[in-house]
C-alpha cells in the first residue's frame, strides 16, 4: 500500500462557488437542526402534551426523525464541500448534479418528516411525509455521484 499524501486537485472554475454554497447551506442547516433538537428536548423537559401525549407518539417520532436526518444530511453537505478538491473524477455536470441532489435531499427529507408530524391523521403521519422518499432518492443519487467521483 502506497503512503502517498492525497493532494487536492487543481481548482477549476466551477469548484469554489459550489464549495462555498455547500459550506454555507451545510453550516446553517446544521445550526437549524441542532436548534430543533434543543427545542424537542425542551418540549420533553417541560412535559409538553403536544409532544409527549400518547396520541402524539407519531408526531414525536416524525419530529425526532426530522432532527436526526437534517443533522446528518447537513454534515454530509459539509463533508461534500470539504472533499471536493480531492475528487478529480467529479467534474462538470456530475458535480453540479451531486451538489443539487444533496441540497434538495437536505430540504426534502427533514421537511417531509417534520410536516408529517405537524398534520397527523389519527396515528398516521400527514401528507408531507411523501417528501421523505423523494429526499431519500435524491440523497442516494447525490452520494452515488460523489462516490463515483472519488476515482481518479
Amino acid at each position: 500500500m502506497s503512503k502517498e499524501k492525497i493532494q487536492p486537485m487543481d481548482p477549476d472554475e466551477g469548484v469554489e462557488p459550489i464549495r462555498r454554497q455547500q459550506l454555507q447551506i451545510g453550516w446553517w442547516a446544521l445550526l437549524l437542526f441542532v436548534l430543533l433538537g434543543l427545542i424537542l428536548e425542551a418540549l420533553h423537559g417541560f412535559k409538553s402534551a403536544l409532544y409527549l401525549d400518547v396520541q402524539n407518539e407519531t408526531r414525536r417520532l416524525m419530529w425526532t426523525l426530522a432532527h436526526a436526518h437534517g443533522t446528518l444530511i447537513a454534515l454530509i453537505n459539509i463533508a461534500f464541500a470539504l472533499a471536493l478538491p480531492f475528487m478529480p473524477g467529479l467534474m462538470g455536470e456530475a458535480r453540479q448534479w451531486a451538489s443539487r441532489c444533496l441540497i434538495a435531499a437536505l430540504l426534502a427529507m427533514p421537511a417531509g418528516f417534520f410536516l408529517g408530524g405537524v398534520f397527523l391523521h389519527g396515528g398516521d403521519p400527514g401528507l408531507g411525509v411523501v417528501l421523505v422518499p423523494i429526499g431519500g432518492v435524491l440523497l442516494v443519487i447525490g452520494l452515488f455521484l460523489t462516490a463515483r467521483g472519488t476515482r481518479s
